[in-house]
């Protein structure tokens, strides 16, 4: 533990060297520090160079407790985890848990490397039923994950994050078990999506998916919805990181929006739910 806060108070030193070390996280100025860092990382290596601002979003609410999100560039998404009187209290929380977690993403210790994938792997096998010698076989789970560790190499974990969110939803929302019927292989619908950013082309048409699911089965989509705002819930109070579930809410609120604002939406063509039109990116 003393020289992981060793190798942080370095990385500030480097990164923002005015400010002092021991006094960075009991700063309350956290908000405009978080700004400052992203600034200097893009300043000096241009890391997500298309997405240069870090966003916060405040939940409506009538009073206390008040809850609050940043998203980094790349998209990484923390919230505040502890109980917030105040809009501005949340909001310097949140700063602070994605400082925290930026800084961290500079350690060594989370890029990916040959010992890194090593290790992942090995943990992947321990907990599943896999074997060693699944990870040279792209076709099976461990396979595709040791690929897309290894198609990542060098880049930081909050880098590989995005990739890792956008496979969680295409799993969750059913568009991979429909590509393995059209006979794709892994390896192939890995290298097709390491070329996309999660957009909103993207999230309208997995909220089409929900809809023709909707259509299926009247009620999923509200059962859905709730299960994610309270898996969102529990992982921004354990300080977690949150896209996968922020994008499953936003993605449930597209369909539900949908639904309800234009009746034809619920209800349309084969030829718009096949798998071409859902994804036609393809």
């Amino acid at each position: 533990m003393d020289r992981t806060l060793e190798s942080l108070r370095h990385i500030i030193a480097q990164v923002l060297p005015h400010r002092d070390p021991a006094l960075v996280f009991k700063d309350l100025n956290v908000v405009s520090m978080l700004q400052e860092f992203w600034e200097s990382k893009q300043q000096q290596r241009a890391a997500f160079p298309s997405e240069g601002v870090v966003v916060y979003e405040s939940l409506p609410s009538p009073g206390p407790p008040f809850v609050s999100y940043v998203t980094l560039p790349g998209g990484s998404c923390f919230g505040n985890f502890q109980c917030c009187l105040s809009r501005a209290e949340a909001r310097r929380d949140a700063a602070k848990v994605a400082l925290i977690n930026s800084l961290f993403n500079e350690l060594p210790s989370r890029r990916i490397t040959k010992e890194f994938i090593m290790e992942s792997v090995q943990e992947a096998v321990a907990s599943t039923s896999g074997t060693l010698d699944d990870a040279d076989d792209p076709s099976t789970s461990i396979g595709a994950y040791h690929y897309m560790l290894e198609s990542n190499m060098g880049k930081t974990m909050l880098e590989f994050q995005e990739l890792m969110t956008i496979f969680q939803l295409l799993h969750w929302n059913g568009s991979l078990k429909a590509l393995r019927e059209t006979k794709c292989s892994r390896q192939e619908v890995i290298s097709y999506y390491s070329q996309y950013s999660l957009d909103e082309k993207m999230r309208s048409h997995m909220a089409l998916d929900w809809i023709m699911k909707e259509r299926e089965s009247p009620g999923i989509l509200s059962q859905e919805l709730r299960m994610a705002l309270r898996e969102l819930e529990e992982a921004r109070k354990a300080g977690q990181e949150l896209r996968f579930y922020k994008e499953k809410k936003e993605i449930l609120s597209l369909a539900l929006t949908q639904i309800y604002s234009d009746p034809d939406t619920s209800s349309p063509s084969d030829d718009q739910l096949s798998l071409a039109a859902l994804c036609s990116y393809h």
